[in-house]
């Protein structure tokens, strides 16, 4: 069993509760996995023109990881997640994440605003890592070979990075009702249930900057401080505590109390005096490390602010905001990162065939209908782009999805033991068991009989487990970005999940191992793609 860090540049790592007893010692030496792989891949500051002189045969391959046992592998990425959503609760701030991972083990970044320049195209046609990021709200990562060709087609992995938030509304600001300062906010999807009642809430996202006739975004957040909360009405209210509570005026945050202090001449000059509650501006500007009447934008969101956990008796659980679904996305990204080391123990990227790639869209939750949804084609823009640089035509592309499999990977329902009934008999995931593969014969997931065999077989080449889920017929089901991925490319599809209990809850739960489980499934699909595919004649 192989383990690296996550650990990167810029992001800083939590420190386990004293009382996780069972796994804070196995992390102890995590730090500095990663690096014999970033000696391969490149250093953060790897250029383009390293990439073109850059021989990785000359590298050692003994120590480019290093081995753990099974428990240790799965406590280890457990406590990765952990950190990674603690630190990282917007979808900005997620992205952001990734992009400097990215970075920081040699993945170069290509910019979709302009055409790919010829060095660039060159290491393209050589074989390597890059990334391009859409508004800073999506992200597609790629590993390409050499020796790629369109009939090899792709192996992607597509999930989404947005979480269910309340968002501030264009004009937050509202009447002070008897001193209570209170604050404006819409539901993202189906956020501002019941369960977000009484739950410390910070902010975070974007601030658009304008300074020297320059627009800038600053991500900001309140970490692990409350600046928010809805508080529930006491039983002792009667039937109007029980709800449903109205989500426009009995599901408002309060954010102070009393009377502000009065604004400035220069602050009541400021873009977005009047929009938003002064104080609030006034903490953001701090936060952003700028001046008030700078930010001509905001683009920021609550979240809970209770970081992760391990519990249950033996530590089998995970409870945690936003798992759906930054966990799958956690994992491909991962496992891409994985995917590098395996091909470098194994050729060198002017030998290897193949091409992965790592998908993660917005606005899953809202119907993935914007640029930076799924809607929004960056998968398939991409992919032109690759072919383009490798002086590829563009009858190429639907050869190359012709030939391809796309998972598209988003969190399932784990069983509920408390409400079994609701589930499908022998359709159904539980904890720490394996990665999901998801059926619904009216199309709200992709998955057909074909897709379902590859997996298998790629599970069996690996010694994984995987499990089925599908919902009972008097049952609605949800779905995945895995239809539209379908109409956009016309390859073949598999809809995969993790599985989670209290889905779209402010705060959830799954198995311990479900981060680890994700990227072996998702490290072995990128590993032998190309070799099940081969076996398919249909």
């Amino acid at each position: 069993m192989w383990i690296r860090s996550a650990t990167h540049a810029g992001v800083k790592r939590r420190t386990a509760p004293d009382n996780q007893h069972k796994y804070i010692s196995k992390m102890v030496t995590l730090q500095d996995r990663w690096e014999r792989v970033d000696s391969w891949i490149g250093s953060a500051e790897c250029s383009i023109q390293d990439m073109d002189d850059f021989d990785t045969e000359t590298q050692d391959s003994s120590e480019a990881v290093f081995p753990l046992d099974e428990d240790d592998y799965y406590d280890a990425f457990c406590s990765e997640y952990m950190s990674f959503t603690n630190n990282n609760p917007t979808t900005c701030h997620a992205v952001q994440y990734m992009s400097e991972m990215l970075e920081a083990r040699g993945f170069v970044y290509i910019p979709e605003t302009r055409p790919i320049d010829e060095k660039t195209a060159r290491a393209i046609i050589k074989g390597g890592c890059f990334y391009t990021s859409r508004g800073g709200l999506s992200l597609v990562a790629f590993i390409i070979g050499g020796q790629w060709q369109p009939e090899n087609g792709i192996g992607a992995i597509g999930s989404h990075v947005d979480a269910l938030t309340a968002k501030l509304k264009p004009c937050s600001i509202k009447p002070n009702v008897d001193g209570y300062q209170m604050l404006g906010v819409a539901n993202y999807s189906g956020s501002l249930q019941k369960n977000w009642l009484d739950r410390d809430l910070g902010i975070g996202g974007g601030v658009i900057i304008k300074k020297n006739d320059k627009v800038s975004r600053k991500i900001v957040s309140s970490g692990s401080f409350p600046i928010a909360r809805i508080p529930s009405l006491a039983e002792h209210f009667g039937a109007v505590a029980d709800g449903p509570y109205n989500k426009e005026t009995q599901m408002v945050p309060i954010i102070g109390y009393g009377e502000a202090k009065e604004a400035s001449e220069t602050e009541k000059s400021a873009p977005l005096y009047g929009k938003h509650p002064l104080p609030l501006l006034r903490y953001v500007a701090t936060r952003a490390g700028c001046k008030l009447e700078e930010i001509v934008g905001v683009d920021l969101e609550l979240y809970d602010i209770q970081s992760a956990c391990r519990g249950g008796l033996d530590n089998e659980f995970m409870f945690a905001p936003r798992i759906d679904d930054r966990l799958c996305s956690f994992a491909a990204i991962n496992a891409l990162l994985s995917s590098a080391s395996e091909i470098k123990n194994s050729t060198t990227l002017k030998q290897w065939n193949g091409l992965n790639m790592v998908l993660l869209a917005d606005n899953e939750e809202i119907g993935s209908g914007s640029r930076t949804g799924a809607k929004g084609k960056f998968l398939s823009t991409t992919l032109k782009r690759i072919l383009s640089a490798r002086n590829l035509q563009l009858q190429h592309l639907s050869v190359t999805f012709a030939n391809s499999l796309i998972l598209s990977a988003d969190v399932t329902h784990a069983l509920n033991p408390n409400f079994k009934s609701a589930y499908l008999d022998n359709h159904y995931p539980v904890p720490n068991k394996g990665l999901t593969i998801k059926m619904d014969a009216n199309g709200r997931v992709m998955t057909d009989s074909i897709g379902t065999a590859m997996m298998q077989k790629i599970a069996e080449k690996n010694n994984l487990q995987f499990q089925t889920f599908h919902v009972r017929n008097d049952m609605p089901s949800g779905s995945t970005i895995g239809p539209i991925l379908a109409v956009e490319t016309g390859a073949r599809v598999v809809d995969v999940g993790l599985p989670q209990l209290s889905m779209h809850s402010i705060r959830a739960m799954c198995g311990y191992k479900e981060a680890g489980l994700g990227i072996k499934a998702f490290e072995a699909f990128f590993r032998d793609r190309t070799t099940v595919a081969r076996a398919v004649c249909i």
